[in-house]
């Protein structure tokens, strides 16, 4: 008669997670980067069982009723995978965070102190229909020597499972412990709940998706959060906003990729520039797709354009709707993004250097652009490979979160003997 294990609990996850961190806060870079060159060459290599994976992730959803943003969040096909992959490898390429030195002194006394950056230990992350993440998180964490706990939902759970059973096949293959990187997908809402409850085990917890998801972590969690935010994302055409950087700006932002955080949400238009941009603008964004909503002033200039109301305004929408309002001056655009934004990213589109200067010193958001697409936000784009997310909140980390937004620090002091009078 055999007998067969018992299938491990969450708390024995998180458990063998937080051992599993002891051995990955010593390890050479060189093998954090021999692990994430596995991690890519097995992600290539399981190309198909990821699409088929995430083909049935996609008939799910689609019968669940999954809006079009998500279902696209969702999606994994080749293209897509080998650009996971590629990210991987850039961050094998980048600055191993551990163990840099971030400031010392030598005190009077003789006493040597150095801050170095540690690990936080054991990263816990909850998130939406983004099997991406379950890629760059476990990437990243790796890199700055952090085991990771994912909890990627429902939606793409059978594209989850098979992306971290390569990962660990990974992380093995390289002499690591496999429990570095683990899903706890298969306790569902109950699961995710007792991740927020995890204080001892997970040092950190990193949520990314929907308002009401991150709200709920942010509200419920006893383990500390980095709060990442929806994107309730702005650009403001100032009075001399030129017609074509605008409407490159401006359809890029909104259209290139709807279904992400950064991209655009509402267009706030000078009263000055209104006339002589927004009937261009709109029928750009139309032949886009984009279903346009507005205030009276915009719909008096573009007619058929639906009339925008207080929930527009704070809506991301994660799809082809952007919402219009024609303010008087800076000041009103600055007043609006402070009343309705996210505290995510805003540009401005001028040639007024002084007015440039002046919206990116006042705007409070985690990234403020001049002249550029909104969909720069973005860790890759920023240089750091992939990315853990972008915080919005003002503690530890601001913006796009890369390799040092993983870490913590701790002092080391050096004496010969010293005691204190």
């Amino acid at each position: 008669m055999s007998l067969t294990a018992p299938a491990p609990t969450l708390t024995d996850k998180l458990r063998a997670a937080r051992e599993a961190s002891s051995a990955l806060a010593t390890a050479t870079t060189a093998v954090k980067d021999a692990a994430l060159r596995a991690i890519a060459d097995g992600v290539r290599a399981a190309t198909d069982e990821i699409v088929a994976a995430n083909h049935g992730d996609l008939l799910a959803g689609e019968e669940d009723g999954l809006s079009s943003g998500l279902l696209d969040r969702l999606r994994l096909d080749a293209t897509r995978i080998d650009a996971l992959a590629a990210a991987v490898e850039h961050v094998v390429g980048l600055t191993d965070p551990v163990g840099q030195h971030v400031r010392g002194a030598r005190l009077a006394n003789g006493l040597q102190l150095t801050q170095v950056r540690v690990p936080f230990g054991v990263v816990g992350a909850i998130y939406e229909a983004r099997p991406n993440v379950t890629v760059d998180i476990a990437s990243l964490a790796l890199k700055s020597g952090n085991a990771v706990a994912l909890r990627g939902g429902s939606a793409a759970q059978r594209t989850n499972a098979v992306l971290v059973a390569r990962i660990q096949d990974a992380v093995a293959s390289v002499g690591l412990p496999r429990a570095l990187v683990q899903t706890i997908d298969e306790f569902g809402r109950a699961g995710a709940t007792e991740l927020m409850r995890a204080r001892g085990l997970v040092d950190v917890l990193i949520p990314r998706g929907s308002a009401s998801l991150i709200q709920t972590v942010v509200t419920e969690s006893q383990v500390p959060v980095i709060e990442t935010g929806a994107g309730v994302v702005h650009v403001f055409l100032d009075a001399s906003a030129p017609l074509e950087r605008s409407v490159d700006i401006v359809l890029n932002s909104k259209v290139q990729r709807p279904s992400v955080c950064n991209a655009l949400e509402t267009l706030l238009v000078h009263e000055g520039a209104a006339e002589r941009l927004l009937p261009t603008l709109a029928d750009r964004l139309r032949a886009a797709g984009v279903t346009l909503r507005g205030d009276d002033a915009t719909r008096v200039l573009v007619p058929g354009v639906l009339r925008a109301t207080d929930d527009d305004w704070g809506t991301e929408s994660m799809d082809l709707d952007l919402s219009i309002r024609v303010v008087p001056d800076v000041d009103a655009a600055m007043a609006h993004i402070a009343r309705w934004s996210t505290h995510h990213t805003e540009s401005i589109v001028t040639n007024d250097v002084d007015t440039a200067e002046r919206f990116l010193a006042e705007v409070d958001s985690a990234v403020v652009m001049a002249n550029a697409s909104t969909r720069f936000t973005d860790g890759g784009e920023f240089g750091f490979g992939a990315e853990v997310g972008i915080s919005t909140q003002k503690l530890h980390a601001r913006g796009p979160m890369g390799l040092p937004e993983l870490t913590s620090t701790k002092w080391l002091v050096r004496g010969q003997g010293q005691i204190r009078g």
